[in-house]
């Protein structure tokens, strides 16, 4: 089982925009990794967000490019506090590659729990709209990979 853990793109400030919608930057960056994961051939069955609108919209160009067979929906326990064990318990009962997208700190909680089994230690350091792929093995995840925007613009 695969699973992608996605930091959403930049977002712009509170005080510019209570919504926080990302930027034209953070788009930008969005929309080239997503391109870069679909030239790569990334399959994503199903992309899951939380309530807030830099995720739905990172989530929304990741999949213009990825197309999830189950496509993009909003899942609770994806908030920047959440508990990861929430996160862990649907994770858990996914058969097919998922990717989730989602706030700081709780994604490096969750890539936390799910590594090393103590959220409370970083072990991967995340950056917006960057993918961190992770995979189930016989005894536990691991870490495969990390692209980030600057490595998406990278030619093969």
């Amino acid at each position: 089982m695969e699973l992608y853990l996605v930091q959403h793109g930049e977002a712009k400030s509170e005080a510019l925009d209570p919504a926080r919608p990302l930027t034209d930057h953070g788009r930008e960056e969005v929309e080239r990794v997503a391109r870069r994961a679909a030239a790569l051939r990334l399959q994503v069955t199903e992309i899951r967000h939380s309530d807030k609108l830099r995720a739905r919209q990172t989530a929304e160009i990741l999949a213009e490019q990825l197309s999830p067979s189950a496509g993009v929906r909003e899942m609770e326990g994806l908030a920047p506090g959440d508990d990861p064990g929430r996160a862990r318990a649907e994770i858990e009962s996914a058969c097919e590659p998922l990717m989730l997208v989602g706030h700081l700190p709780h994604l490096s909680r969750l890539a936390s729990l799910l590594l090393v089994g103590d959220p409370t230690k970083e072990i991967v350091r995340f950056r917006n709209a960057a993918i961190v792929s992770l995979v189930k093995a016989e005894r536990g995840w691991l870490l495969q990979w990390i692209l980030t925007p600057e490595l998406a613009t990278v030619k093969s």
